[in-house]
């Protein structure tokens, strides 16, 4: 029998599956789920380097589980892109397979869907998902033990698959090089060859038994992964959306917000969380609501507001009826005639009433009786700063300057100047919200100080027609001398005075001091109903 001759030819053939295009398969595999560019991926590192409680959390869950850097880079960027893609999980390295089972049934459930329209295209809140998520990925994790097990079998088993098709296409170069010029390999080689393909085809049969097993163990891990996913979803979604209205019940849009660096955002919202600002957050959101809706129908009686009937000659407010017989040419000598004599019927249009032109100055009560609470655990300082903020809003949609003047006793005064010319920082607008005496209830010393802002601006700017806001749960004396002088005030500087007795009808009766100082006065018994108000911000 004639003895067999190993080419070049043939020992390509034998190993042509390790050879050529076919070598592609052997290059990494994406290790994260979700697609994503390079400015997504920079996004990810400066929001990890920067939040202290990420880096916590891979750290504490890289001390029981694999990969788990990428598995919360994937929930961040599932949470913050707008059209978030996620890989098919044969497109996956091995080893991540867990990591696509975690995000997959993250955003397959009902309520990420909810939790993406807050986090959507904000780093920030995204970062917070992944954080509010923390236990419930943990959870995960754990109970997708076998399936990780089996994950990293499957991708060692691939990485021995992948050195043992490289090492056939070695041993195939190499016999190449051995050959004669008629293309024919010396046997040693063609052997050596012939022992690497059989070396390559079982660890390939071995890392598509280990694929196929940890494939089985995902999709056994999947009931127990997916268990609770829905409600921690929804709490996720619930703290992203609370802390968004909270943000904007302070005024703070979600285009400043998302131009906030991460620290100053995290201290912003804690700030607001705690203390005497966490208690105004739902009034405040609820007036400004309120204040803004009323801006709608300002000014109260306003030009254009038809009332009845009546005669003239405005042609822009007549009655249908006058316009029809326009239309009929037998009448239209009789309406060129009752024109002549103003004797069209048009619509009665009440007139405008003139507003404040100057500064809104709104003098807030901070004594001691301002802490109590009443109906809904509202405090009187609550309701009281609420209004003021919506004054506030007023003041910067009028392009009106805004000075809120805190007060208690004779001594106890702090001015908070917002002009119209520059934005009002939230810095600044917290300090005046936060802001809290104590003590006695003195009207003079803050009433004297807005006449002085008022006259200020007067003599600076020519500006009159300002309108003073008390805002007050108590009474207060003053002499008759200084009522004079209060009442020379208005006259000279033209300003208005509105009061709020917050709280405190017993003050906004006649021959009160607050009846003698206000031109316009109401009572606010129960501090739930933020429309008691509403017309202030229709007059104002």
């Amino acid at each position: 029998m004639a003895e067999s001759v190993n080419t070049v030819e043939d020992l390509a053939g034998r190993a042509g599956r390790w050879l050529g295009p076919a070598a592609t398969a052997g290059q990494p595999r994406p290790t994260t789920v979700v697609v994503a560019d390079r400015f997504d991926t920079m996004t990810w590192r400066e929001v990890y380097d920067q939040v202290t409680g990420l880096r916590d959390l891979a750290h504490s869950l890289n001390a029981r589980h694999d990969h788990t850097e990428d598995l919360l880079a994937d929930v961040f960027l599932a949470a913050c892109k707008v059209s978030p893609q996620l890989r098919e999980q044969t497109a996956m390295d091995p080893s991540r397979l867990v990591g696509h089972l975690v995000v997959t049934a993250l955003t397959d459930s009902p309520e990420f869907a909810e939790l993406h329209r807050e986090t959507s295209g904000d780093p920030y809140a995204a970062a917070m998902a992944v954080l509010a998520l923390s236990d419930t990925l943990r959870r995960m994790l754990e109970r997708a033990g076998d399936a990780a097990e089996r994950a990293r079998r499957a991708a060692s088993a691939r990485e021995e698959a992948e050195r043992a098709g490289a090492a056939v296409a070695d041993v195939c170069r190499q016999a190449a090089e051995e050959a004669d010029e008629d293309g024919t390999v010396p046997d040693g080689a063609a052997a050596a060859l012939t022992r690497a393909v059989k070396a390559a085809e079982a660890a390939e049969a071995a890392a598509q038994q280990a694929s196929q097993e940890a494939g089985r163990a995902v999709a056994a891990a999947a009931p127990g992964v997916r268990a609770g996913v829905r409600s921690a979803t929804a709490g996720a979604a619930g703290q992203a959306r609370e802390e968004s209205e909270l943000m904007r019940a302070w005024g703070m849009g979600p285009g400043e917000l998302q131009r906030m660096p991460y620290g100053e955002r995290a201290r912003l919202a804690e700030r607001l969380r705690a203390g005497r600002l966490g208690r105004f957050a739902d009034l405040i959101g609820r007036f400004r609501q309120m204040a803004a809706g009323e801006r709608a129908r300002k000014v109260e009686q306003a030009r254009g507001e038809y009332v009845g009937i009546t005669l003239g000659d405005d042609l822009s407010r007549l009655i249908p009826s006058e316009l029809a017989n326009l239309g009929i040419p037998a009448m239209r000598s009789v309406f060129a005639a009752r024109f002549a004599e103003s004797r069209l019927m048009l619509y009665d249009s009440r007139g405008e009433e003139t507003t404040g032109k100057g500064a809104i100055i709104a003098c807030v009560d901070c004594s001691y009786s301002m802490e109590e609470s009443g109906p809904g655990g509202v405090t009187r300082e609550a309701w009281a700063k609420a209004c003021a903020l919506a004054l506030l809003d007023q003041a910067r949609q009028a392009r009106r300057d805004f000075v809120g003047i805190l007060f208690s006793s004779d001594d106890s005064v702090k001015v908070c100047r917002f002009p119209a010319t520059r934005p009002a920082a939230i810095a600044d607008v917290l300090d005046f919200a936060e802001h809290f005496f104590g003590g006695g209830t003195e009207f003079r010393t803050p009433l004297a100080a807005a006449v002085r802002l008022l006259d200020e601006e007067l003599n600076t700017d020519g500006r009159r027609r300002g309108d003073i806001v008390m805002i007050t749960d108590g009474e207060c004396e003053v002499s008759e001398q200084w009522m004079r002088s209060w009442n020379e005030a208005k006259h000279t500087l033209g300003f208005r005075t509105f009061g709020v007795a917050v709280g405190a009808p017993r003050a906004t009766g006649p021959g009160t001091v607050l009846d003698a100082l206000c031109d316009n006065l109401r009572s606010i018994d129960d501090l739930t109903d933020t429309h008691a108000a509403g017309d202030l911000f229709r007059l104002i």
